[in-house]
């Protein structure tokens, strides 16, 4: 059995190259291809979108009476895969890309046309750099400016970034709390210091209005009584203290020379022609506050049959 992939064949010795005949082909013959599409088209017979990289099996054919810079120039054919309809393109050395040419339209794409432009407007500068030489210098000043200004700004993002290699992150986030607690600081003591002027202004009216009120109350003739700016509780405590005082006769309470021991006023009343009572009092003594037994008139509740009682102080 021979080889099933030949990579050696046999010649025989009186083999003659030149022999053999040549077969002659047309120029216009086409030749079939497999291809991928270049671009999105959509076909103009039943709308349908074929995308870029659609594989399709296509006839070729080299472009008779074009050629660009001696470079051929091909063309394919290829059928729409919903209405079989033919569809044409060839190609376009001179841009580097394919041209559609029948059957269908090329989709927008808008890399594409802002490339055109560019290439557009630099074709148009050299013409105008070609025939103006004022206006080629020009254009020479502007872009060795525009170069200085990209280098000026790379150096500064260079200088930059390395000053922020030098510094440690540690250090900047301890600056900003210090100058974060600075600036609450500041705050604190500008808003203190609000606060205490207003304070001022504010006390200021209050003591005005506080001194009208005690000269209006200090020209009135009737002063409120003692028992009335007490509370319930303090005024049961006195009665008690004051019902136990007033059980005692005279001979109970020991008289010194400063007074009793019980904190009352002794006083000794005497009769005269006019009907009048003349209190004198004897002395005061430390102990329970005076103030407190003027509350009630304990003499009434003694039932004392002597002349002399026991009378609380008036301290009004």
């Amino acid at each position: 059995m021979s080889e099933r992939k030949v990579l050696n064949k046999y010649f025989p010795p009186d083999f003659d190259p030149a022999a053999i005949p040549r077969r002659r082909q047309a120029k216009d013959a086409q030749h079939k291809v497999r291809l991928m599409t270049p671009y999105a088209m959509r076909c103009e017979t039943c709308g349908e979108y074929i995308y870029k990289g659609k594989k399709f099996n296509a006839r070729k054919e080299t472009v008779e009476g074009e050629t660009y810079h001696s470079i051929k120039i091909f063309r394919f054919y290829i059928k729409c895969p919903r209405c079989s309809a033919e569809i044409t393109f060839k190609t376009d050395p001179k841009n580097t890309d394919y041209v559609a040419e029948h059957g269908a339209s090329r989709n927008f794409e808008p890399w594409r046309e802002e490339r055109l432009a560019g290439e557009e407007e630099k074709l148009q500068k050299e013409l105008e750099e070609e025939n103006n030489p004022m206006k080629a210098l020009e254009n020479r000043t502007l872009d060795s400016k525009r170069e200085m200004d990209i280098l000026d700004a790379l150096d500064e993002i260079r200088t930059r970034n390395a000053r922020n290699e030098r510094i440690d992150a540690d250090a900047i986030l301890e600056r900003m709390v210090d100058e974060d607690e600075k600036t609450a600081n500041e705050r604190v003591v500008e808003l203190d210091k609000k606060d205490e002027q207003l304070a001022k202004a504010i006390f200021k009216t209050a003591d005005d209005e506080v001194f009208e009120k005690v000269m209006r109350v200090g020209d009135v003739d009737e002063q409120p009584e003692i028992k009335d700016l007490l509370s319930e509780s303090a005024r049961e405590t006195v009665k008690e203290l004051v019902g136990s005082v007033g059980g005692m006769k005279r001979k109970d309470i020991n008289i010194g020379k400063r007074g009793t021991d019980l904190g009352i006023l002794v006083k000794k009343r005497k009769k005269e022609d006019n009907g009048k009572a003349e209190n004198k009092s004897v002395t005061e003594t430390s102990g329970l506050p005076v103030s407190l037994l003027g509350l009630n008139n304990y003499e009434s509740e003694s039932g004392s049959d002597d002349d002399d009682a026991v009378e609380p102080s008036d301290t009004g």
